[in-house]
């Protein structure tokens, strides 16, 4: 049996060549495109078992006579490549220097943002457009010093600031503005404007938000046509499952607007992202696979000539059979050693390096730091229709850094030169610094009417200004009157529902509303018609990019399945991680697009926080507005479900968010206030909070929500908790009963019994053990709970379906003098009836009666 690789019939194979040439050449590569499409039909018919390769040659996509004509000044946009270079290393280095006001234990990172230096720059020169009308643009986390480097050349930070990187707490002392490690728009929030820090979060927040844009247009509420998302994340990164878990969904809704620009700089923190293989073949073959379009952006223009030399492919060859750890040994190297060992591995090879010197061999540039090579690439990526482009951008980590960096194992922690790694830098790269001033770690910053400055000033004029930069005015969205689509709910006469049911009740009349409805952005992973939500399919439909192309088998029912290019549902699919960066971009719209959106997300409480809760955490970071509604809450309010179904800890969690206000509400009334009040608070009041709402899926009677008053509902329902009733005697013995969420009834249970053995029983219903404990901590000398509790008597009894962390929250800011036992779910969930559950984790009425008679005794 002959090698796969051997050629039977040579002479027919040329036949073969030619044939397809002189097509190619007198029809066009249209035509040479759809030869091969049928050639290949033709084999899957035939049954040969081929399929074309995912990956092309190591080489650009782009080849030389394609390139646009570069628009700028080379030497211009190279020398300020160059400024930012140095003032974001100075920055660095000065920051883990003591003697210069530093300290060693801050960090910061130097070899990411000068392997993308010139990635970045050349998009701020020609591509990155400002403004609310602009672009979205994902930085590169540990660039960030490269992005202070800009902003200082801008004038939009001081030298005083730069001296101040990573030190935001002892910065102001020193009247500068401490810069943030990473991008965060909390601590900078009109600097930044993606927190991208957690790796993985950023590319599949690009992914939605660029998806968000096109729902908007498509609802005709915002006009985002023309405007791109950008994202530069590095290769390591795209190891994180986030990065890649919505690859295919940018494909199917054909996201021309989004460019990602992967950083190929094959070294991730210890070492070779793929020191046996190649990354960027890798990589080819994932986003080739899922729909991209894919551009390898590999070699300088250095390399042009070499190629051109190449007329045996023995540089191809070369390239594909050297893996990734060798070609950051050659980056680490200098160019003799570049000479013996890549271009000495055969003759064809060292002749294609004859008659250049070892420093012309040592400056032979990747393709990401070609000014013009990435130029060419940023245009084809953004004149791309039909698909999102991925850039797969070749890099060295460290490039520039010499022996104290470039393409070493140990390049991306370091954080300090010596004098003579300093000196060598400023050779590197020309930089007009005095050897004190090179040593001494001097900012530079050319003259207001130099060259550079102009330049600069200029190309970002003509983009729209500064980037990035944050901002927050936006209209204020009128919230119609509680009563108007709560009234159910606070006057409910005893009927029977479960909360889940009103907040799908009181979303629906919202989503009726002439003002607020359009703005209301309903999210759901897939569980719409477990929570009810299937009358909102054909009352708002589910948004698709391409409407519905069928007939679905449901299409004469009242809950019919509904999609629509105007729909307003994002179904998301069984991806609670895609789902929440859906809401991030809606929550966050008011800032990225000056457009007030409010998402409502509702899922499984257990697979929010404890799932995602890094993605909520960034929202936080990112100051988002809406809600969550964590639906079949709890530990025992679903059973059969079992453990992983089953939540007892998302309150602990979302207590630790400072920008999370968390609610329990045990009753539709008092989830009727909480919506309206956070309703008021992002639209109105344009409060940077978000809320988190926990909903029960079981149905039991609802009461009236109590009137108001001094500790009333209505206020007690915000502030954490409110006097719910008295059962029993007036005199005698007394305990006091907390509760909340799905335990509220058992506590009201336990409560009537209690009075049917004499024992008088005032009962709270605790809507927020979170907020309680933070006025308890802000009021520590008069705490809210306090003066609620103080029109009671006798030991207290606490209750919930979380674990009892939750509501030992409180057990400092309660009345003196008064015992306090906490009952709740700590363990793992089980698979049984509600009752079962209950009376196995002892917070059934049976076990708070025995609980709070222990306490009496």
């Amino acid at each position: 049996m002959s090698h796969p690789d051997t050629d039977l019939d040579p002479t027919e194979t040329q036949e073969w060549r030619d044939a397809f040439l002189s097509l190619a050449a007198q029809s066009g590569p249209e035509r040479a495109r759809q030869m091969l499409d049928e050639l290949a039909r033709l084999a899957r018919s035939q049954r040969v078992g081929w399929t074309p390769e995912l990956n092309t040659p190591y080489v650009n996509t782009i080849a030389v006579e394609q390139q646009p004509v570069f628009p700028g000044d080379l030497a211009i946009e190279e020398r300020l490549a160059s400024l930012m270079r140095w003032n974001a290393l100075a920055m660095v280095v000065r920051a883990n220097q003591a003697e210069l006001g530093g300290s060693s234990e801050l960090g910061g990172h130097i070899a990411s943002y000068a392997s993308a230096a010139d990635l970045f720059e050349t998009g701020f020169n020609h591509f990155f457009r400002a403004g609310r009308e602009g672009d979205l643009v994902f930085f590169q986390p540990h660039s960030a010093p490269g992005v202070y480097a800009r902003a200082f050349l801008e004038g939009r930070l001081s030298e005083n600031d730069l001296k101040h990187y990573r030190q935001e707490i002892t910065a102001t002392a020193q009247g500068a503005r401490g810069l943030s490690s990473y991008p965060h728009p909390w601590l900078m929030p009109d600097f930044w404007q993606f927190p991208t820090g957690s790796m993985g979060l950023g590319p599949i927040s690009s992914i939605y938000h660029a998806r968000f844009m096109r729902y908007l247009s498509h609802r005709k509420l915002l006009n985002t046509a023309g405007r791109k998302v950008w994202g530069v994340f590095g290769d390591g990164e795209m190891d994180e499952p986030e990065s890649m878990s919505a690859l295919t969904l940018a494909a199917r809704e054909k996201l021309d607007n989004l460019v990602w620009v992967v950083n190929c700089n094959l070294q991730r923190l210890d070492g070779p992202v793929r020191g046996n293989g190649r990354i960027i073949d890798e990589l080819e073959k994932l986003f080739a696979g899922a729909g991209w379009n894919v551009i390898k952006l590999v070699w300088g223009s250095d390399w042009d000539g070499l190629f051109a030399r190449d007329t045996s492919g023995a540089l191809v060859r070369a390239f594909a059979h050297t893996v990734d750890g060798q070609m950051q040994t050659f980056a680490a190297k200098d160019g003799r050693f570049n000479r013996d060992n890549f271009f000495g591995q055969n003759p064809e090879l060292a002749a294609l390096a004859q008659g250049m010197t070892d420093e012309q061999i040592d400056r032979l540039k990747r393709g990401g730091h070609d000014l013009v090579k990435i130029h060419a690439a940023y245009a084809a990526a953004a004149a791309h229709t039909g698909q999102p482009t991925v850039i797969l951008a070749q890099t060295k980590k460290g490039y520039g850094m010499g022996t104290a960096g470039q393409g070493k194992m140990t390049t991306h922690s370091q954080k300090k030169l010596d004098e003579t790694d300093l000196i060598e830098f400023r050779n590197r790269f020309n930089l007009p610094l005095t050897d004190e001033q090179a040593t001494g770690l001097a900012f530079y910053k050319p003259a207001e009417d130099s060259a550079e400055m102009r330049y600069l000033r200029e190309h970002r004029a003509r983009l729209g200004g500064s980037l990035p930069q944050r901002e927050t005015a936006c209209d204020v969205v009128p919230v119609p009157p509680l009563a108007g689509y709560g009234q159910f709910a606070l006057k409910a006469d005893g009927k029977e529902m479960s909360t889940t049911m009103a907040f799908v009740r009181m979303l629906g009349n919202l989503l009726k509303d002439a003002q607020l409805g359009p703005r209301i952005v309903p999210i759901v992973a897939d569980e719409a018609r477990t929570f009810g939500m299937a009358n909102l399919f054909k009352q708002v439909g589910i948004y698709s990019s391409v409407g519905q192309r069928y007939a679905p088998e449901d299409i004469g029912s009242v809950l019919s399945y509904r999609e629509a290019l105007d729909g307003q549902i994002l179904e998301e699919g069984i991806s609670e991680a895609g789902a929440i960066a859906s809401w991030t971009a809606a929550a966050t719209s008011y800032s990225v697009h000056g457009l007030a959106m409010l998402p409502f997300y509702i899922y499984y409480s257990m697979f929010g926080f404890q799932r995602v809760g890094d993605a909520i955490w960034a929202a936080a970071d990112q100051r988002a507005r809406g809600f969550l509604l964590g639906a079949t809450s709890g530990r025992t309010t679903l059973g059969g479900e079992g453990l992983q179904h089953q939540d007892g800890s998302s309150h602990l969690v979302a207590a630790t968010i400072p920008n999370c206000k968390a609610y329990d509400p045990a009753f539709a009334g008092e989830l009727a206030v909480i919506l309206d009040a956070g309703m008021r608070a992002m639209l109105v009041e344009q409060k940077d909070v978000f809320y988190y709402v926990t909903l029960m899926n079981e149905n039991y009677a609802q009461p009236d929500l109590p009137g108001g008053g001094v500790g009333g509902a209505a206020e007690g329902v915000l502030k954490g908790g409110y006097h719910f009733g008295s059962y029993g005697p007036e005199q005698g013995q007394r305990v006091t009963l907390l509760g909340s969420g799905a335990i509220l009834t058992e506590v009201v249970h336990a409560a009537r019994q209690l009075a049917e053995q004499g024992i008088g029983v005032d009962v709270f219903s605790v809507t927020s053990w979170s907020e309680l404990a933070r006025d308890g901590e802000a009021q520590a000398n008069n705490p809210y709970i306090a003066q609620l509790l103080a029109r009671s008597s006798g030991p207290i009894v606490a209750a919930t379906d979380y674990v009892r962390a939750v509501p030992e929250s409180v057990r400092a800011y309660l009345p003196t003098g008064r015992s306090y036992k906490t009952l709740g779910t700590d363990g793992f969930g089980r698979s049984d009836t509600r009752a079962a559950l209950r009376a196995f984790f002892k917070v059934d009425a049976a076990h708070i009666v025995a609980a709070a008679r222990g306490a009496l005794n």
